[in-house]
């Protein structure tokens, strides 16, 4: 039990970024399913479920796993500017690989749509791990 625990405190960080991702996929997919279900078209139904997506995500990065102690209005609005520009990069790729499976493979959406949210969660990690991750460390070395 003891070999658990410390095993769930040393990788804290990356299963609760773990957990929610799979929540942000889950509001993605609702909110995708629901505007196709509105009969809104498919890039219309991506960007919303996009939009709503990254801020859920950043709302809970923000606290649970990232643990921002950012503060004051202007630092918090940079700071959430900086993570959506940064999803927009993997969010991009995502809407290409959705686009290629609909138009291309002429695959239904629902399953590509599924297929580019895993690929997004896996960049969006690894890219928070090389910069994000690599930024808290430089910042509390600088202290």
């Amino acid at each position: 039990m003891r070999t658990i625990m410390a095993t769930i405190v040393k990788y804290r960080m990356q299963l609760m970024y773990l957990i929610f991702g799979v929540l942000t996929t889950l509001v993605n997919i609702v909110v995708y399913s629901g505007a196709r279900w509105m009969d809104l078209t498919i890039n219309v139904s991506y960007v919303l479920a996009w939009l709503l997506s990254v801020l859920f995500a950043y709302l809970t990065n923000r606290k649970w796993v990232f643990d921002s102690q950012t503060t004051g209005f202007g630092n918090i609005i940079l700071e959430m500017i900086k993570f959506f520009l940064a999803r927009l990069a993997t969010g991009m790729l995502g809407y290409l690989i959705l686009l290629f499976g609909v138009h291309v493979m002429h695959q239904n959406d629902m399953i590509w749509n599924v297929i580019q949210n895993i690929f997004v969660i896996v960049s969006n990690y690894v890219l928070s791990k090389l910069v994000i991750f690599k930024l808290k460390e430089k910042i509390k070395n600088d202290d």
